[in-house]
């Protein structure tokens, strides 16, 4: 069960403290977009989201979108938070975790993955080692694909509470 634990969980993105990210050597931050920055049905960043955005890149924080959504989806997101964005990204697969690092010369420790799931965050991100970082999601309404996995996530996150491993809503650090 610890594959499904998350290292952190916060209520949202704008509840993370990223100076005590940045004082653990996180220099990357990987960031689902669908319920995690925005609903699914959204298609364009508000204006909050772009204030956060900007002040994790003038905290020296390399800032991507890491989804397993198409390029299409990604793309305004992309050009209008002015980062980087990888598409299409199979999590919780660690292929493109593992060609990222390679790419940008980042090692486990210096990489953190924001998400708000369990099945595809949390565990790619658990399986690679990095820090994961899981947050309750944005918005009650997902995709098809995403409805099936979260009855999943609810039945996982019912053994890690009787585990006394994860119990949603107990936030941590």
């Amino acid at each position: 069960m610890e594959k499904y634990k998350p290292d952190i969980y916060q209520k949202s993105i704008y509840s993370i403290d990223y100076d005590k990210l940045k004082e653990r050597g996180i220099k990357c931050l990987l960031i689902d977009l669908d319920n995690t920055l925005v609903s699914p049905f959204v298609k364009k960043p508000n204006d909050r989201i772009k204030e956060l955005f900007n002040e994790l890149k003038e905290k020296g924080f390399q800032v991507i979108i890491f989804s397993n959504a198409l390029n299409r989806r990604i793309k305004p997101f992309k050009e209008e938070l002015g980062v980087e964005a990888i598409s299409f990204a199979c999590k919780p697969k660690i292929k493109k975790y593992k060609k990222l690092l390679e790419e940008k010369h980042l090692n486990e420790s210096e990489v953190a993955m924001i998400g708000d799931q369990l099945l595809t965050d949390i565990v790619g991100g658990n399986k690679v080692g990095i820090t994961t970082i899981l947050i309750n999601p944005v918005s009650s309404k997902d995709n098809f694909p995403t409805n099936i996995s979260r009855l999943y996530e609810r039945h996982i996150m019912k053994k890690l509470r009787e585990q006394n491993l994860f119990t949603r809503g107990k936030y941590y650090e």
